[in-house]
């Protein structure tokens, strides 16, 4: 008996799966199929120095859709930081002069999603230096991060290959990560394809996916207590950018450009209700 009923899970397993395979209805989606500047229909623009101290100045002009792909690179580009201050305390101003350059989109404003499917497939540089990401961030006006919630569907950094949930717990940064180590996907033979990246989110609980596999699990309801309530009942906005530097670490040997090259991004969302648990 215990057999067969090991041997009858996969098979209860297979038949949900195939039975609720339509239950997805895509309802967003950018392929990059038309040459020249990402859709302003879809994508915003992050500008200058925007967080942790990167070393890339973010700019639109390191986006291009070519050949059916959206890709962001990052090269050096040595020029004045227009916003200079001499004896600034704050690091995006002090700095006197740009050195990389790169870009960052996101849907903020015009597509944000509450629940759904997200998927993504691309090809990213894990050369050093290299701090490409695919992630969401929490779009309710007046909440902000980590408050508000932030998906790290992919991010690579130091050799990792990263899954991650972040948001706010008695006023400090709660962080659920996974790391896999580069080397235990392949290396970089593995780094010259194209990998599928996923994120299942519905009102119970979040599953972060590579190419299937299963990466990083998170149960709403251990967010419940958050600071400003449970940041993930709340509709998300996507981000797509290519950092350089800080995390990714030392770029000053590495070849450029770094490119991250996007195949396409969808969303989707159920069209019936989930099947009940056993």
């Amino acid at each position: 008996m215990k057999l067969k009923a090991a041997l009858a899970l996969p098979c209860l397993l297979c038949s949900l799966a195939a039975a609720y395979a339509d239950d997805w209805k895509l309802v967003w989606s950018d392929e990059f199929n038309t040459n020249g500047p990402p859709d302003p229909a879809n994508w915003n623009y992050e500008r200058g120095f925007v967080r942790n101290e990167e070393l890339q100045w973010y700019q639109p002009e390191n986006a291009c859709c070519t050949n059916g792909l959206l890709v962001i690179e990052a090269r050096p580009e040595h020029k004045p930081n227009p916003s200079y201050t001499a004896g600034s305390e704050n690091w995006r101003i002090r700095r006197q002069w740009i050195d990389y350059t790169s870009a960052s989109l996101t849907s903020r404003r015009l597509h944000e999603f509450t629940y759904g499917k997200f998927e993504m497939r691309a090809r990213i540089d894990t050369r050093s230096g290299s701090w490409p990401a695919f992630w969401t961030l929490g779009a309710t006006s007046g909440i902000r991060w980590p408050a508000g919630g932030e998906i790290d569907i992919m991010e690579f950094y130091a050799s990792t290959v990263l899954a991650n949930f972040g948001y706010s717990l008695d006023r400090k940064t709660k962080w659920l990560a996974n790391k896999t180590p580069l080397a235990g996907l392949g290396g970089e033979a593995w780094s010259k394809d194209f990998h599928i990246w996923t994120m299942l989110w519905d009102e119970k609980k979040i599953d972060l996916l590579l190419d299937g596999k299963l990466m990083n699990h998170l149960d709403l309801a251990e967010a419940d207590n958050a600071d400003r309530g449970n940041p993930f009942h709340r509709p998300e906005y996507i981000i797509l950018n290519q950092a350089i530097g800080a995390n990714g670490g030392d770029p000053s040997s590495t070849k450029f450009p770094i490119r991250f090259e996007i195949d396409w991004v969808r969303v989707y969302q159920q069209t019936k209700p989930q099947p009940a648990g056993p």
